[in-house]
């Protein structure tokens, strides 16, 4: 048996399998949703550092851009699509006048 299967068998820890605390949490909703008010921190020279060590001293070829694309993700929410249909029939209103 593995460490696993036998930490879930022990009635102590049996209730873990089923507490959704303990559940491994999906992939889409790890990454943080920022709208595309923010879409320049991907991109701009402002928000990109390069790392040549990590933490322990350790030689690195890591750029905090990476860092940022691991934990954001851009949203492409309804409401943006809504507002951009909005004003395409608020401008097509106008023509018709």
């Amino acid at each position: 048996m593995s460490s696993q299967e036998e930490i879930l068998s022990d009635g102590r820890f049996s209730h873990i399998a089923r507490d959704p605390r303990f559940w491994e949490m999906p992939e889409r909703e790890r990454k943080v949703k920022i709208d595309k008010r923010f879409r320049a921190m991907f991109h701009d020279k402002k928000f990109k550092l390069r790392y040549t060590v990590d933490k322990r001293g350790r030689p690195v070829n890591y750029s905090s851009a990476e860092n940022l694309r691991r934990f954001y993700a851009l949203s492409e929410s309804d409401s943006d699509l809504s507002e951009g249909e909005g004003k395409e029939l608020a401008g097509k209103k106008k023509k018709k006048k």
